[in-house]
């Protein structure tokens, strides 16, 4: 089979590997047909990472079952399913707590995509070896679409967890989201489907303000902070100073939920965050226990998320084309089939 490798810089390519076989009764081969990159990729592809270069990338994807242990009981094969990111058993201490992210069976921060906790290979390949189906796959609900739902696997999933919880709690809230890719618009889509009572959507991009707008969110190119104007702050920019302002627009005992990666130090108005009490959580998505209700949400209509798709192409222009600075690309093999 073949791995899609992050090479160099703003190259991916080709890299022939051994087909993954099963390695015990609970695991499960899938052919991803349907994936996607993550906002992170973006930086990571533009150089700006922290990880050397050569690894598999990718850890957004649906996936036909392939092949299956014979305990699995979950899936089957012929089955579309979502592949969370991270590696999780389901049974330790932190999976049953629902931190999947932090599985206490593999060491810390095994995913796919990059080469933390272990090497699992990515989601851009044509043939992945899940360790523990029953906990880790989650069937695709029929009639949901795979190439809108390919970022289920991490950020679909993940901007339901940063905004419906809070909405449910504070009904009518008032939400900022400072952003620059899928992410904080999955979530206006989201907050305008779950009653926010505004949504202010800040990002540079005219494309991405206009897709903001179509769910029904104010928008800006820029943020000059609004001193106790938002219940509820997302962002989602990797951008320490973005961060802060998002902090400093909280009323007071607001939340702030930061979904980027932040790789440039920075610093943050601490006194101020102090003053106002706010809470603030940067934190990686345990996104396995988020995505039967991401999915849930996905299935009602309420919401769009293939409108956040920019690009639907195939399989074999990875190389090509993944680099190259999309909004949300979605690359799809034949749907029918499992075939690698």
């Amino acid at each position: 089979m073949r791995e899609l490798i992050y090479a160099a810089r703003k190259r991916v390519e080709w890299r022939e590997a051994p087909d993954p076989v099963l390695r015990s009764d609970r695991e499960a081969i899938v052919a991803p047909v349907a994936a996607t990159s993550c906002d992170v990729d973006s930086a990571i592809l533009a150089g700006h990472g922290f990880l050397e270069p050569p690894f598999a990338i990718g850890h957004e994807a649906v996936a036909r079952v392939v092949d299956i242990g014979d305990a699995v009981t979950g899936v089957a094969p012929g089955d579309l399913v979502v592949v969370p990111w991270a590696i999780n058993c389901g049974s330790c201490t932190a999976c049953t707590a629902g931190l999947t992210a932090h599985c206490a069976s593999v060491p810390h921060m095994a995913m796919y995509g990059a080469p933390l906790g272990g090497t699992w290979g990515g989601l851009f390949s044509d043939l992945v070896r899940v360790p523990w189906a029953d906990a880790m796959l989650v069937p695709l609900p029929p009639g949901l679409d795979p190439v809108a739902m390919a970022s289920a696997s991490d950020n679909w999933s993940l901007a339901w967890r940063l905004v419906a919880p809070h909405l449910k709690a504070r009904p009518g809230a008032r939400v900022l989201v400072i952003a620059r890719g899928s992410i904080g618009l999955y979530v206006c889509d989201i907050a305008r489907a779950l009653g926010a009572g505004d949504v202010l959507y800040v990002d540079p991009d005219p494309e991405h303000r206009k897709l903001a707008a179509g769910f029904g969110a104010r928008t800006a190119e820029i943020l000059e902070p609004v001193r106790h104007g938002f219940d509820l702050a997302i962002e989602a920019t990797g951008r320490v100073a973005e961060l802060a302002a998002a902090l400093q627009s909280l009323a007071p005992e607001g939340f702030c939920e930061s979904a980027g990666n932040h790789f440039r130090p920075g610093e943050l108005p601490l006194l101020d965050m102090y003053l106002t009490g706010v809470t603030l959580r940067i934190a990686r998505d345990n996104v396995r226990a988020h995505i039967p209700d991401a999915l849930a949400l996905a299935a009602t209509g309420d919401v769009d998320p293939r409108r956040v798709v920019s690009h639907v192409l195939d399989w074999e222009e990875l190389p090509d084309a993944l680099a190259e600075r999309r909004l949300k690309p979605v690359f799809v093999r034949d749907l029918r089939s499992a075939d690698a």
